[in-house]
């Protein structure tokens, strides 16, 4: 007979084996798109989406079926996706709590430093072949392409994205009148006119990547809370499901006082030998 926890944990696991359908489509079709700028999320979308498709069949047929190793696997698997989850959680508050724009006066936009986000986030976009994909992302977005036709009072009164604000534009410190020898800013430098090159490789544009990352990893956090709140529920539940699987499995319902002999104490039976000897005596 099927028991309350059994029935919950099978079809709370039916839930999430759909919904890992469309997290493995969504993650094949990033894989797919070379427009993206979403690209670089298509590795740990396809991981995450193929390990609930996995444990949650493991623990809808142990659940339903009560095929205990089934349950064995499902839970220790989930123990690992929680303590997973956790670190990933963990880690992400940590690289991402430094950083966030700088008011700019008399503009609606902020502006972005490199050097105000965790030396973790900056080593990334250092490496040369990360930001390169990076660099060839922003390009097949065409966000830059959007500001074309801004006029200078849409640069004072409209407010930018942090890429648009760091790779589009040269920062807003800059003095390209040649009369001036005062030291500006690195990246006044590095701009360029051409569609294809403008601030690409200034540290602005990178700062601008790693807001838009750090905005999203703080989405991903709240979303891994709530994740870790509802998997521990399913654990909880599951481990009552895996305690019903093994009872069923034996020839006893639920209940009932298997016990058919008492274990004598440890002096019973040289109390009986002590009894025969008197006996014998008299």
């Amino acid at each position: 007979m099927y028991r309350f926890s059994n029935t919950v944990i099978g079809f709370l696991n039916l839930f999430t084996l759909l919904a890992s359908i469309p997290i493995i489509g969504g993650g094949l079709w990033m894989a797919r798109s070379s427009t993206t700028c979403e690209g670089f999320l298509q590795t740990p979308l396809l991981v995450v989406g193929f390990v609930v498709l996995i444990i949650s069949l493991a623990g809808f047929i142990g659940a339903c079926f009560h095929v205990a190793w089934a349950l064995w696997v499902y839970l220790v698997v989930m123990l690992f996706l929680i303590a997973t989850l956790m670190g990933l959680t963990i880690f992400g508050f940590v690289v991402t709590s430094q950083g966030g724009g700088v008011e700019v006066p008399g503009r609606a936009y902020k502006e972005y430093r490199l050097e105000d986000y965790s030396p973790w986030l900056r080593n990334r976009v250092k490496d040369p072949d990360y930001w390169r994909t990076i660099r060839s992302c922003i390009l097949g977005s065409k966000t830059c392409a959007k500001l074309a036709a801004w006029t200078p009072l849409d640069y004072l009164e409209r407010d930018m994205n942090p890429i648009q604000s760091g790779c589009c534009k040269p920062p807003t410190s800059c003095n390209y009148n040649m009369a001036t020898a005062v030291p500006q800013d690195p990246d006044c430098y590095r701009w360029n006119n051409a569609p294809t090159l403008l601030c690409y490789e200034c540290d602005s544009c990178k700062a601008g990547v790693l807001e838009d990352v750090r905005r999203d990893w703080h989405k991903l956090s709240v979303l891994n809370i709530v994740m870790l709140v509802f998997l521990i529920g399913i654990y909880s539940t599951g481990c009552c499901a895996f305690q019903n699987t093994r009872r069923a499995e034996t020839d006893h319902p639920y209940g009932e006082n298997r016990m058919t002999k008492v274990r004598p104490r440890w002096d019973y039976y040289w109390w009986r030998w002590w009894q025969d000897k008197r006996d014998q005596l008299y």
